[in-house]
């Protein structure tokens, strides 16, 4: 019997995490130590970033090297660690104005993780494919 489940690899088929619009998006611009999980993104969510966690809002993180990422999302009933790891190339992480964070609209979310360069809006070389 034939599995219905198969790989893909066009690029259509490949998941995407997309928010609706009107989601608030807190990115912090400094790094962050990857091992941190729930309580420890909780804390700089409040703490560093000055937003509550409660709030919606989802927190996303990246390491010094840039090529991992960590969201951070409270939807009511419990907290929410999304994390992805690039197998090759960095993300283009912007800079807030204030050094600390910075606010994004859910489609350049989207993008930053689709490994769109928000500065020059085009795909990183690492990521064409």
């Amino acid at each position: 019997m034939r599995s219905r489940w198969r790989r893909s690899s066009r690029p259509c088929d490949k998941l995407m995490i997309a928010f609706p619009a009107g989601f608030k998006i807190y990115l912090a611009v400094e790094p962050v130590d990857m091992r941190k999980q729930f309580n420890g993104l909780w804390a700089l969510a409040g703490e560093k970033l000055r937003e509550d966690p409660k709030s919606g809002a989802v927190f996303c993180f990246c390491n010094k090297d840039r090529d991992r990422v960590k969201l951070l999302y409270w939807d009511g009933t419990g907290v929410w660690v999304m994390a992805k790891r690039l197998e090759k190339g960095r993300f283009s992480w912007p800079v807030g104005s204030d050094g600390v964070k910075l606010a994004l609209t859910p489609e350049a979310l989207t993008m930053l993780l689709a490994g769109i360069d928000l500065k020059d809006g085009c795909k990183k070389a690492w990521y064409e494919g």
